[in-house]
Parts: structure tokens; C-alpha cells; sequence
């Protein structure tokens, strides 16, 4: 993919994240993801590239705008697309930290068609040599990790969503000796946050939506990063259903742990988010005065290598970019 046509997509997550911003702190989660999912898709088509979702808002039922398998853009470069318009409605909607609006990018074919389930996961800015697995005990993974960072399993911070089911995980967590951060949404920007400095955060772990694990580990196989899942239909009520649904979607063992290569097929992919709260990777969408907009966005692109973190003014119909 050429650059120029990352930094187009850039604009989408941009657009996206100042609609959704309008919204901050009103408590309407539902009016901010809106807003966030019309931005993006009318974004998306004055862009001259073939793109199609593969991960969205839901299937063409169940969506009435970016549904797995629409096709959006005005002709061109044939791209598969996953995104999270708003990550973290919630956090939008009460002005908590760390909500952002998330793509990611690959050729046609790239990206794993991943079902509506959930998958535990595991992700971390190393492999710690081969040994973190996402079938592996919490206390194995923490001390992999510990000893990849070279510092004592008393200072690893483990990120968790703080869900009923991960009762027994943080316990674990505990026992082992590390330190738990518990978050309420947002296992994309916890996921991408073990990769970035002065997060805080050293491993994830959990169970949390399959889609947002395509998002997440596109942005960690672009700078070396590690994450590995597993589908769990069994915790999901509709579980066998989706279950059904997802053999018709991909081939892909859905019983298989389902390493990076499994769920991004291709190096040359890119993950893009924009802050829309602040957080500790990205601040949030500013409204300044005179019409000024600022937002603060991640570009981590697979095909060099690099993480770039981007800084934009829209002040009337410029930007300057720095």
C-alpha cells in the first residue's frame, strides 16, 4: 500500500473521532457511535480505492452502514478493511478515558473474517521468546513477560476488562504476583497500549470480542508485537449459532489457538486510531477557538515497520499535519 493512501485512511479515523467527539460526556452512547459510523463511511467513499469490510458495525441485517461485506470507496487498490468506528461507547459517552476510532488495513483476503464471538486473547509488545501462549497459565505468561522486560513479576501490570468472567483470571494474575489494571471497554487500544511507552501496560489478557482482535493484532504485527487467540463459543449465550455462522465465513480451525499469521495474512497491513477521550496513548479530539480542531492519531504501518504518531489541525477547509 502507497503511503499517501494510509494517510487517506488516516482522515477516515480523523473524521470519525471529532463526529463521535460532539457527543462526549451527553451519556448518549448511541447518538456517539452514530455519529462515529456515518463520518466514516462517507469518508471512506470519497477515497479512490475498492475497499470491503470484513470487520463492521455487524452483518447486512443486522447494520444498516459498514456491514461485513460492503464495499466502499470509489474505485482502486482493493483493500479488506476492519473497523471499530467508536471503541468504547461508553467511555465517549461519559467522557471516561481511552475511547478512539480504530481501522485496520490489508490487501484483499488479508484479514481474517473473525465471528461475533468471544476469543481470549493474549498480546504483549514481544514474544518473550516463544514463550507467552494464549493456552498457557496467567502466572507462565506473567513470568515470560517479567523476564523479557528484565524487571521483577512484582512490576508487570497486566491489563483485564473488568467482566464477571475474568473473576478467576485476576485472581490468578494476583497469586502470580503482578499488578491488575482493570478497564470497563477497549481491548483494541489495551491490546496496541502493551506496544507503546509510558502506557503503563505490560500484558493483556481475556476474553473479549473476536472482531476487535483482527483490529488489535494488526496494529501489534506491524511493529514485532505479539498476540495469539482462541474462540470461546461456550461463554457465549448464542454460542452455538455463531458457531455455525463463522464455518460459513472463513477457513479457519475455530477450535486452533489462531496465531498473528492466521489472523492477518499479509505484511503489508496498517492499524490507524484517533483519539476521541484522552488516554494514555492518545489524547482526545481538542475543540479550540476560531474554529480550530486538533485530534491526536497512531499509524502503525506492517509494510516499514514504523509507528507514527500524528498530530492535525483542521482550521476551516486546511489541515496541517506535524
Amino acid at each position: 500500500m502507497q503511503n499517501a493512501l494510509v494517510m487517506n485512511v488516516l482522515q477516515v479515523a480523523e473524521q470519525a473521532a471529532i463526529a463521535s467527539a460532539a457527543w462526549r460526556g451527553t451519556g448518549d452512547k448511541v447518538s456517539a457511535d452514530q455519529a462515529a459510523t456515518t463520518a466514516m463511511r462517507e469518508a471512506f467513499n470519497d477515497i479512490d480505492f475498492s475497499g470491503r469490510i470484513v470487520i463492521g458495525e455487524g452483518e447486512r441485517d443486522e447494520a444498516p452502514m459498514l456491514f461485513i461485506g460492503e464495499e466502499v470507496g470509489r474505485g482502486g487498490e482493493e483493500l479488506d478493511i476492519a473497523v471499530d468506528p467508536l471503541e468504547g461507547t461508553n467511555l465517549c459517552a461519559y467522557n471516561q478515558p481511552n475511547s478512539i476510532c480504530a481501522i485496520a488495513i490489508a490487501p484483499r483476503g488479508a484479514l481474517l473474517y473473525a465471528p461475533d464471538t468471544y476469543m481470549w486473547k493474549v498480546a504483549a509488545a514481544t514474544d518473550c521468546g516463544g514463550r507467552l501462549h494464549v493456552d498457557n497459565t496467567p502466572a507462565e505468561n506473567v513470568q515470560a513477560v517479567a523476564d523479557a522486560l528484565g524487571k521483577p513479576v512484582s512490576e508487570v501490570n497486566v491489563c483485564i476488562l473488568k467482566r464477571d468472567r475474568h473473576e478467576e483470571l485476576i485472581q490468578a494474575v494476583h497469586d502470580a504476583g503482578a499488578r491488575v489494571r482493570l478497564i470497563y471497554d477497549g481491548d483494541v487500544h489495551a491490546s496496541i497500549a502493551t506496544t507503546v511507552p509510558g502506557t503503563g501496560i505490560d500484558l493483556y489478557m481475556g476474553s473479549g470480542g473476536a472482531p476487535e482482535a483482527v483490529l488489535a493484532c494488526t496494529g501489534l504485527k506491524a511493529i514485532g508485537g505479539f498476540f495469539m487467540g482462541r474462540l470461546d463459543f461456550d461463554i457465549d449465550p448464542h454460542g452455538v449459532e455463531k458457531r455455525e455462522r463463522a464455518e460459513k465465513m472463513d477457513t479457519v480451525d475455530l477450535d486452533a489457538p489462531l496465531t498473528m499469521d492466521i489472523l492477518v495474512r499479509s505484511d503489508d497491513a496498517a492499524f490507524l486510531a484517533c483519539g476521541v477521550t484522552d488516554g494514555e496513548m492518545l489524547d482526545g479530539v481538542a475543540f479550540g477557538d476560531g474554529g480550530a480542531t486538533t485530534t491526536f492519531s497512531i499509524v502503525m504501518n506492517a509494510s516499514d515497520n514504523t509507528v507514527r504518531f500524528i498530530k492535525t489541525t483542521y482550521r476551516g477547509e486546511g489541515t496541517i499535519s506535524f
